[in-house]
């Protein structure tokens, strides 16, 4: 007697290297699982910002990061202002953003140079990563401003409908650097 094999599917996650799927939470205000906003666990070593900069550029949604350090009580104050925005579902209408915050005073963050590869020169620093590329021209390092619901309800709009489009950063064309503008 010949028997069939039996097939048995296997569901399959995908998690980044050294990363766990709890450290994702998704939040999102609409049914489209692709227009939702994401918020990660605090950012501590650099291995874990590459997989949050990564998975940012592969569902096309920009990541922005807020650069904190535990001495900062503007950070402090700061900080649960975003998240509460970014929970709240601002920027899903324009293709929904990513957001971590990256603790700069911890050992392996500080020995690392992410700081000084992209930049930082104050705490609190907001900066928006697009197709991986740091958004330079979008930095907000003004705490006023990042206390402002509204002026940051419309930075959040701005850097999520870029969806992996690129342009305002480091230059608007990973190629030419942007020489020719957009």
């Amino acid at each position: 007697m010949i028997t069939k094999p039996s097939v048995r599917l296997l569901r399959v996650s995908f998690a980044p290297r050294n990363l766990p799927l709890s450290a994702i939470r998704p939040f999102s205000t609409t049914k489209s699982p692709k227009s939702s906003n994401r918020i990660y666990t605090p950012v501590r070593r650099p291995d874990d910002f590459s997989s949050y900069l990564q998975l940012s550029t592969s569902s096309r949604r920009s990541l922005i990061t807020l650069w904190t350090a535990s001495y900062c009580p503007t950070c402090s104050t700061v900080s649960p202002i975003i998240q509460e925005l970014i929970e709240s579902g601002v920027g899903e209408q324009e293709g929904g953003v990513a957001f971590c915050e990256v603790e700069y005073d911890c050992l392996d963050i500080m020995s690392s140079g992410l700081g000084m590869t992209y930049m930082i020169t104050s705490m609190p620093t907001l900066l928006s990563f697009d197709r991986g590329e740091a958004q330079t021209q979008t930095r907000v390092v003004d705490a006023r401003k990042m206390g402002d619901r509204e002026w940051l309800k419309q930075w959040i709009r701005t850097e999520a409908s870029r969806r992996g489009g690129g342009g305002g950063g480091v230059g608007g064309s990973a190629l030419f650097g942007g020489l020719f503008g957009r």
